[in-house]
């Protein structure tokens, strides 16, 4: 006679726990599945007191929206993709990263980050998000006076914010360090430290802030009458090796050249490991001006006049932003311009 056979069991059966839903939070916490639901959402009518404890519950309980579920019912993927290229300076990328993960905390949202590398067509991870809608929004860094990406968002009708502005005709929302005020905020300070001959390195001229930070350098070095030149050949982007040689040469054939104003840290510190290398002190010889988000710069040199550029402020600002697009309502504030003055000095 044969044994019988055991019916096959699957590891962990016996301390399997159902999977909280809506529902597990609304009897936990006494309210309405609808109210639970557009509390997760961060919708604007729905108490901060009440939105807490909504969170704090489905925090406790391990609550997981089912992605598969929530698109087939909304069409929505609750996702929003940051677009960053890999040429990319210092820790402006992970502030960004961070600042919008921090805004989205406690949202529906997850955030994806999609790379683009420099033999690449920014335009691609635009296209496949939007064709195989794999997100609900994009956040884009990096723009272009004339910038396609967001010609083909604004065409497509796709949400969508920007870190930086255009010159299209096209409204959007946007963030954007006003980089005009920047520069010639530096040849203002260079010029209060008795510099006559200033030298700019700008970011590569495609991008919308390279533009604006040529003519406030331009525009403010000429009105203090100020000798002043853009360092040609090399960028702000350039690796460091080559700016750093490129400075090395423009400073030793024209001793001339006291003040800086550097695009940004990198930059910043190239310049300076440039300078340096032809015999030249910063604060004695040359002074140098350069924004950062890290506070870094003094650590290098502590001489390096300092500007704060508040990338934390602008990932918080496009995420409230994008969030409302993709909602469908009137964000707080949907376009800002962050002018540095002396009070960001450090």
């Amino acid at each position: 006679m044969s044994s019988p056979i055991a019916a096959p069991t699957t590891p962990g059966d016996s301390d399997h726990v159902e999977r909280p839903t809506l529902k597990t939070i609304a009897v936990e916490t006494g309210l309405a599945i609808a109210t639970v639901s557009r509390a997760l959402k961060n919708a604007p009518d729905i108490g901060e007191d009440t939105k807490k404890r909504v969170r704090e519950t489905a925090e406790r309980l391990g609550y997981r929206p089912n992605r598969a579920g929530v698109r087939l019912r909304t069409g929505k993927t609750n996702v929003i993709a940051v677009t960053l290229s890999t040429v990319s300076d210092m820790s402006n990328p992970s502030q960004l990263i961070y600042s919008i993960a921090e805004a989205l905390r406690g949202s529906a949202y997850h955030l994806v980050v999609m790379p683009f590398f420099p033999d690449q067509d920014p335009l691609d991870p635009i296209r496949y998000i939007v064709e195989t809608e794999s997100a609900d929004g994009i956040v884009i860094n990096q723009t272009r006076v004339d910038d396609p990406r967001v010609r083909y968002l604004a065409e497509k009708g796709f949400p969508f914010a920007t870190h930086g502005r255009t010159d299209m005709g096209i409204d959007h929302a946007y963030f954007d360090f006003d980089n005009e005020a920047y520069a010639r905020l530096g040849c203002d300070l260079l010029a209060e430290r008795g510099r006559r001959h200033l030298l700019l390195i700008r970011p590569p001229t495609e991008h919308s802030y390279s533009v604006h930070m040529t003519k406030g350098f331009l525009e403010g070095a000429a009105a203090l009458g100020l000798g002043h030149e853009i360092l040609e050949g090399v960028t702000s982007d350039t690796p460091a090796d080559e700016l750093e040689a490129a400075v090395a040469a423009r400073m030793a054939r024209d001793p001339q050249i006291d003040g800086i104003v550097a695009g940004s840290p990198s930059a910043a510190v190239a310049a300076v490991a440039g300078a340096e290398s032809v015999g030249k002190a910063i604060g004695r010889d040359f002074d140098l001006v350069a924004k950062e988000a890290n506070r870094f710069l003094h650590r290098f040199r502590k001489d390096i006049i300092v500007v704060v550029e508040d990338v934390g402020r602008a990932g918080h600002f496009l995420s409230r932003a994008l969030m409302a697009a993709i909602e469908r309502r009137a964000p707080e504030r949907g376009q800002f311009l962050d002018r540095p003055g002396r009070e960001d000095l450090i």
